[in-house]
């Protein structure tokens, strides 16, 4: 077996084995091609073979991310994919061991996530007009991701069947198909009916009879995740807010904002849908770092 039919068995395995979304299953094949391809070229071979998988071919990779000035979270979650690519061989029986473990990666920098405060998120909410279906449309979009906490893939994702307005709930799917229950706040739920009252003429303006998302584009199809990174851009100017600003901004503003006013770590790990206690916890050092800031203005001997 060469490595290039191992890789179409693992990306195979991936989606139907791991179940694993469509963005992983692509993030996968792209940074596993992109070894694959190097390693052709370095080898000056037209396919790799189990014996060229080795700790010193991979260190090569790693060596030549770097050189091309990669990121080092780019670096990091390349690192990862050839890591689980060879253990799957390792499974398969086509290597014994494997090399990609003896490899260490870049040490991350410590960055803290971004998030707007209460008076931000209260002016970018207010931006989107009112007086138009997707000024109203784009409230609702903003307020669902900022009160649930939602990636913008699963807001995306949303069908209507997947929301219980009479008790403010919304089951999500989320990374690797996995389902959760998010919670809608009252302005929020208000500003998801008031849109899915005017769906329907949305549906008839595009002359569409019925569709399965509840958030739609103006020609009746399901709004894309580059879409809403538009949408936010354009409120984000109006509003006056940091352009650089990204949907995935309000969700890390959701999380710290829990956190702030006294929320429990696990629920506010269960409502984000993270698998591990370890990722939420970045957020707790939001809170403390504004805490520690907080100290040192306030207390007169800090």
């Amino acid at each position: 077996m060469t490595l290039e039919q191992g890789l179409a068995e693992f990306l195979t395995y991936l989606g139907v084995e791991k179940n694993a979304s469509l963005n992983t299953v692509k993030s996968y094949r792209e940074d596993l091609t992109q070894l694959l391809s190097y390693l052709r070229e370095q080898l000056k071979k037209d396919s790799i073979e189990p014996k060229d998988w080795t700790v010193r071919t991979l260190r090569g990779f790693l060596a030549y991310l770097h050189t091309q000035k990669y990121a080092k979270t780019t670096v990091a979650r390349r690192l990862a994919a050839v890591r689980s690519f060879g253990k799957f061989l390792c499974r398969l029986g086509v290597l014994a061991t494997n090399p990609a473990e003896a490899l260490r990666g870049p040490r991350q920098d410590k960055r803290l996530p971004h998030f707007l405060t209460a008076t931000d998120i209260q002016k970018l909410l207010s931006a989107p007009s009112s007086a138009t279906h997707l000024g109203r449309r784009d409230r609702a979009i903003l307020e669902t991701i900022y009160s649930a906490g939602l990636r913008v893939s699963e807001l995306c994702g949303l069908n209507t069947d997947d929301v219980d307005l009479s008790d403010g709930i919304l089951l999500v799917r989320g990374k690797g198909k996995k389902e959760r229950l998010a919670m809608l706040g009252e302005p929020a739920l208000v500003a998801v009916k008031t849109w899915l009252s005017d769906r329907n003429e949305v549906l008839t303006a595009a002359n569409k009879t019925t569709a399965s998302a509840v958030f739609l584009n103006r020609r009746g199809g399901r709004l894309t995740v580059r879409s809403v990174g538009r949408l936010l851009i354009q409120h984000l100017q109006k509003a006056g807010l940091d352009p650089r600003t990204s949907p995935h901004t309000l969700r890390h503003s959701f999380a710290t904002h829990l956190l702030d006013n006294g929320a429990d770590i696990r629920g506010v790990q269960e409502l984000l849908g993270h698998k591990s206690l370890t990722t939420t916890q970045v957020y707790t050092h939001v809170s403390a770092t504004r805490l520690q800031a907080g100290y040192k203005k306030a207390h007169p001997r800090a």
